[in-house]
């Protein structure tokens, strides 16, 4: 009975490891190629080469090998690196803030503090 509920435990696991490496595939693929260069990170088909791999291993091989772990930190790296510089040197949150003002913006215009 334990060890049928870690192997359920280790399903979730795995299913969460392919949903992250498949976001940081997809969001990878959508950043224009300019952008990696702009911010000194590998190219763009290097990080879609990579993350795909590391997709793929997940799919197929679960977690019980060392490659899956390998590609979860590359997945990281992409994430936590290569991501918010890509999101930097496109001007922000990409599209999703489009047509917003900075953060530090109220609803009449900007917050000085005052």
């Amino acid at each position: 009975m334990l060890v049928q509920g870690f192997g359920e435990v280790l399903d979730w696991v795995s299913l969460g490891l392919l949903v992250f490496s498949l976001f940081a595939f997809v969001d990878s693929a959508f950043r224009r190629e300019d952008a990696y260069r702009a911010a000194d990170k590998q190219t763009k088909p290097f990080w879609l080469i990579i993350l795909g791999l590391a997709a793929a291993v997940n799919f197929f091989m679960g977690i019980l090998s060392f490659l899956p772990i390998i590609g979860l930190i590359a997945t990281i790296v992409y994430i936590v690196d290569v991501r918010p510089a890509l999101r930097q040197v496109s001007g922000g949150g990409g599209r999703w803030n489009r047509g917003r003002g900075s953060s530090s913006d109220g609803p009449y215009g900007p917050f000085n503090g005052h």
